[in-house]
């Protein structure tokens, strides 16, 4: 488990950016980001995200167009 003093995980660093794009970000882990964490991780993450659903919208769009003959 994770100490007081340790900066939040890799993984916890997804999971906060994934939980706080939708809005359900728990203010435990809210308040561990904003006190323990770095903000660096953070918008790297967040840049990693944002550009995964783009392409994925980008993607689903394009496979309808497809789908419909356009």
């Amino acid at each position: 488990m994770q100490g007081k003093d340790t900066h939040p995980s890799l993984v916890q660093v997804f999971k906060s950016v994934f939980s706080a794009m939708i809005g359900v970000q728990s203010r435990r882990n809210h308040e561990r980001d904003f006190n323990h964490g770095r903000p660096t991780p953070f918008i790297f993450a967040g840049i990693i995200a944002v550009t995964l659903f783009v392409l994925t919208l980008v993607g689903v769009v394009q496979l309808i167009l497809h789908l419909t003959g356009n």
